[in-house]
């Protein structure tokens, strides 16, 4: 059974309420989060005290890593003025723009499994990736 997704699209688009759904194949122009990722943020963004209203998960890329570039992951209380704003039923994920060239298309996913559990990045901008999954280029 295949899993589905849902975007919506950023505030900075026209149509809040234009709501698409895509199989992980499908080429996205912005960014999805799986159903089992959506619950895993509210909750950690619960007991961080993170508001909903104002704040979210922030996506980013930096330079590092064994494969060239790291995901950075992080909560944040507010959205800066350029970032790209993505809702997910009541969680928001904030992307900057450098970031966002790296991560367009990309799916954040939650996988637990007996030996470890956690986020999971699903990008095809990645063309090599290293054994831990946290750097790539």
């Amino acid at each position: 059974m295949a899993s589905q997704f849902v975007k919506i699209g950023s505030e900075d688009e026209k149509s809040q309420d234009t709501v698409q759904t895509a199989a992980p194949a499908t080429p996205v122009s912005g960014i999805l989060v799986t159903e089992k990722a959506v619950a895993h943020i509210r909750s950690a963004m619960a007991k961080e005290g993170i508001s909903p209203e104002q704040g979210g998960l922030r996506l980013g890329v930096q330079g590092g890593g064994c494969s060239g570039l790291s995901y950075n992951i992080r909560f944040d209380t507010q959205p800066r003025e350029r970032d790209r704003i993505f809702q997910f039923e009541d969680v928001r994920v904030f992307v900057d723009p450098k970031s966002f060239i790296y991560l367009h298309g990309m799916t954040l996913d939650w996988q637990e499994t007996l030996m470890q559990q956690g986020f999971v990045f699903l990008n095809p901008n990645s063309h090599k990736s290293c054994g831990c999954g946290s750097s790539f280029s």
